[in-house]
């Protein structure tokens, strides 16, 4: 650091360090955050698309690694694979066995779940079922809420995101930051996203659709548009704990 910003920092009080409360809009972009599940069809414009990549792209990753492929769907070709994958749905839900068919290539979520993340789970579960009407046991109306994720929640823009296999499980971390920074930039255009877990059972589908190597994973997906502000669903705002149940302050 330059000698003379360094003294001047140490000749400023803590009160002079305070950081400022008053509301800014990179707060704002974060905490309006959320996962909405009904899109308007309005497009969005290619130029918008790839703003908020280049803006993105500016996320911290290990020594520049970079590992971030996007793939976006739109149109007859964002059309041909909520079909496909919507199929392969339906005919998992009729022959089970075809589990084995439709791996998920990296566990996202935990093998056995434990308190108190299972709680969450379960809370997050029933309250979005809740606004939908559907109640426990009904497993008709529950694989075809499911299947909306794979309609992309009628969001005209679809994006698919994979890393090369060769990278170690770092580069999942540098994506996760990657996909923040969409889509809070997102936010600050008045746009809304839901990032999506749920494609990776169908990866085999995906990525020969994409055009992904063989050398490419599937991360996850992405929901990008308007949101719908008049459907119920998009109501939904998922708690947090607090600061104090989830920080330890060392002296």
């Amino acid at each position: 650091m330059i000698p003379a910003v360094t003294q001047a920092l140490a000749d400023l009080s803590a009160d002079d360090l305070a950081v400022s409360e008053a509301p800014n809009p990179v707060d704002q972009a974060i905490e309006s955050r959320q996962s909405i599940r009904q899109f308007l069809p309005t497009p969005v414009p290619r130029p918008t698309i790839a703003r908020l990549l280049e803006v993105a792209s500016r996320a911290p990753s290990g020594t520049n690694t970079q590992p971030w492929k996007v793939y976006v769907l739109q149109g007859a070709s964002k059309d041909r694979l909520m079909d496909k994958v919507c199929q392969a749905h339906d005919a998992l839900r009729a022959n089970p066995a075809l589990a084995e068919q439709y791996k998920e290539e990296y566990d996202y979520y935990p093998e056995k779940w434990v308190s108190p993340y299972i709680d969450r789970r379960r809370e997050n579960g029933w309250s979005l079922y809740g606004l939908l009407g559907i109640v426990k046991g009904d497993k008709d109306k529950m694989h075809l809420q499911h299947q909306r994720n794979y309609r992309f929640f009628d969001a005209p823009v679809g994006l698919m995101f994979t890393v090369d296999r060769i990278m170690g499980r770092g580069s999942l971390l540098d994506y996760g930051m990657f996909l923040q920074n969409i889509m809070v930039a997102a936010r600050a255009r008045g746009l809304h996203t839901c990032p999506q877990q749920s494609w990776n059972r169908f990866s085999s589908i995906v990525l020969p659709h994409i055009g992904a190597s063989a050398q490419e994973m599937l991360v996850c997906g992405m929901c990008l548009g308007f949101a719908d502000e008049t459907a119920p669903v998009n109501t939904l705002r998922t708690p947090r704990v607090s600061v104090g149940e989830f920080t330890q302050w060392l002296d």
